[in-house]
């Protein structure tokens, strides 16, 4: 028998330990009663620590006082109810429910697989990730369970295909030559915290376009190596015991399959054709008040999840029909419900998770953090290339606490843009640093709201799956990322190569 590497040696002790970690629900009601008690040890103390969006000293807010105990269960409800992710993962997984009932995912996923080798299945499943960052949180929903899929129909390890796929969507979160709303929600940010230098500058919402679009293939090179090469060679000892018997094989589609795959393919042209011709014109109700469709606020991008509903309800509903699956009304919620039927553990962890993120971020814990950290590393004064790597580097540990992309940018930026332009450091090169940051560590934390929902997906195939299985096999991407990415920044800068479209106006320094 082998002998296992040293990597997966190591990657083994992870996964022991962490899997030894209480159940995630669990773990988030210790993390809640943590944050009650450490907010209530740092309240009666005066920290220094500004916080630069409102100018005023960041008080930590106790959250065992009587006031904060009733208001935390008086938005309980809401807190759970208004949870983004609850949302997103529910309202698209009713489509995608009627979509996997039908057949429809089975046949697609047959017919691709057929007409892709299986050698370059890995870097294909960590594109679509990448990809799928337009539009916006749907990769968790769709694309990573989906990997597992696509993997276990071509006769791979399930979870190197969940692996690959959640290293695309989360880990390469800001490596994507398709603009995302992501884009210009940070340029906004960074143009804010630079002009409190100079009230001249302006930034292009595409100026990081050229470095990501160039970061989509160094990610997609990293995650093929590291899931062919260390994740799955690891994975030989996790043996699949889960409900398999729905899942795809790779047997050729009947006649009648692919007559009713054909005709559920053009009912998604057509209405991909309807929505363009409704979203073309200037006056289209898709658009948002400045006219255009990538806008966050614009009613496009905020119809994203339910456009994803409809995509697979609609084609869903054309291959049952025509296959003989969908026969009745019956059938149809049928679908729906067998999805939501699957999804009961995935809401009791999503309970507590909001009522911790609404705690931690109530007690301002998060923004002392992030400010301390800053200011500390602004405070070593170190040269500007290892300066980019500190920041690289703090953005990736707040990131094990603080999730929101934009919420910890609007933090930092106003404290590391100024400071970066006075050392010829432009604001795009900081925030591509930060993104760089933001993105590498996403995969490894549990903190992150859709990290359990991960875990659920590993346990349709392993069902002993948990925190450290999932940890165990996210580490050496989350790793090779930060180190490699940040290589590639500071190459591609030292070189001076735009990192994206340039505005009328740039702060040079100095």
């Amino acid at each position: 028998m082998t002998q296992p590497s040293l990597t997966q040696r190591m990657l083994n002790r992870v996964e022991h330990y962490g899997n030894k970690l209480p159940d995630p629900a669990v773990l988030f009601i210790a993390l809640l009663a943590f944050v009650w008690v450490l907010s209530w040890a740092l309240s009666g103390i005066d920290f220094s620590a500004i916080d630069p969006r409102t100018g005023e000293k960041v008080i930590i807010h106790n959250q065992l006082s009587g006031e904060a105990i009733t208001n935390l269960f008086s938005t309980m409800v809401t807190n759970f109810s208004h949870f983004h992710p609850v949302g997103v993962v529910l309202v698209a997984m009713l489509g995608i429910g009627v979509a996997e009932y039908s057949g429809f995912i089975n046949a697609g996923l047959r017919s691709l697989l057929a007409k892709t080798s299986t050698a370059l299945l890995t870097p294909l499943v960590i594109l679509i990730g990448i990809v799928s960052h337009t539009a916006v949180d749907a990769g968790y929903v769709l694309v990573i369970p989906l990997g597992g899929v696509m993997f276990y129909a071509a006769g791979r390890h399930p979870l190197a295909g969940i692996a690959a796929a959640f290293a695309g969507v989360s880990g390469g979160f800001s490596a994507n030559f398709v603009p995302s709303a992501i884009d210009p929600m940070l340029q906004g940010i960074s143009q804010a915290g630079a002009q409190i230098l100079d009230p001249k500058v302006v930034l292009n919402p595409l100026n990081n376009y050229y470095f990501t679009a160039a970061s989509s293939l160094l990610i997609t090179g990293l995650g093929w190596f590291i899931t062919d090469k260390v994740v799955e060679p690891k994975l030989a000892d996790n043996k699949l015991d889960g409900d398999l018997e729905d899942l795809p094989k790779m047997e050729a589609l009947t006649e009648k399959e692919g007559k009713a795959l054909s005709y559920a393919l053009w009912s998604i042209v057509a209405a991909v054709a309807v929505l363009i011709a409704t979203a073309v014109p200037e006056s289209s109700p898709w658009r948002g008040a400045d006219g255009t469709l990538t806008a966050f606020t614009a009613p496009l991008m905020k119809s994203i999840v339910p456009l994803i509903f409809l995509f697979f309800l609609l084609p869903g509903l054309v291959y049952g029909i025509t296959i003989g699956k969908i026969n009745s009304s019956k059938n149809f919620i049928e679908g729906m419900s067998t999805a939501m039927s699957g999804m009961g553990y995935y809401l009791v962890i999503m309970f507590f998770i909001a009522q911790f993120i609404y705690s931690f971020g109530q007690s301002n814990l998060g923004i002392l953090l992030a400010v301390n950290g800053a200011e500390f590393l602004k405070a070593l004064e170190l040269p500007g290339a290892v300066t980019i790597v500190g920041i690289i580097v703090l953005t990736g540990f707040i990131n094990l606490f603080v999730g929101s992309a934009s919420a910890k940018w609007a933090l930092l930026a106003p404290i590391f843009l100024p400071m970066l332009m006075q050392l010829g450091i432009s604001p795009d090169l900081a925030q591509a640093a930060y993104r760089i940051g933001d993105s590498s560590t996403n995969i490894i934390t549990p903190l992150m709201p859709y990290f359990p929902l991960v875990v659920v997906f590993c346990q349709r195939y392993v069902t002993s799956a948990g925190i450290g299985t999932l940890t165990a096999m996210m580490l050496p991407f989350s790793i090779a990322f930060m180190v490699c990415w940040t290589i590639f920044l500071l190459i591609y800068w030292s070189i001076g190569i735009p990192l994206g479209l340039q505005a009328t106006y740039q702060y040079i320094g100095g």
